[in-house]
């Protein structure tokens, strides 16, 4: 499975932001820090503030930070919702056009797979996958 890059630098805001705590960051500073387009990074903060996960402050001095606590973000919730409309093959939306879906074993292996997937990832919160906080620092230069 391979999450959309508008996942993948969801998730890269959501560990920056858990470096910083309690400072707020703008999307300039997390744009320069990973070299990712701020416009980009622009819709992602914007999803994420929507998602409730972030808090967004206008306005000189404003800024983004995390709503809660990185040990209450799941990293499982934030994948599925940020990938719901992503489909590993066709035949999992309403508009497949495969004409072995009937009856074809693949989708529920791949289902099963996925489910497994999730299972996995529920396990985690953004806590466990920042807590080499010092390293991450150090890579991020901060």
């Amino acid at each position: 499975m391979r999450l959309a890059s508008f996942t993948d630098y969801s998730l890269r805001v959501l560990i920056y932001l858990s470096l910083k705590e309690d400072e707020l960051s703008t999307v300039g500073e997390i744009s320069q820090k990973y070299k990712i387009s701020k416009n980009h990074l622009v819709k992602v903060v914007h999803n994420l503030s929507k998602m409730g996960v972030i808090d967004s402050y206008k306005g000189k001095g404003g800024g983004i930070s995390l709503s809660t606590s990185a040990e209450k973000i799941n990293i499982g919730k934030i994948i599925q919702e940020l990938e719901k409309e992503s489909y590993l093959v066709e035949c999992f939306g309403d508009s497949g056009n495969c004409i072995i879906s009937p009856s074809c074993k693949l989708k529920g292996a791949l289902k099963d797979a996925e489910k497994k997937f999730y299972e996995t990832l529920y396990q985690y919160t953004l806590a466990d996958i920042a807590n080499n906080k010092k390293k991450l620092m150090h890579d991020l230069s901060l």
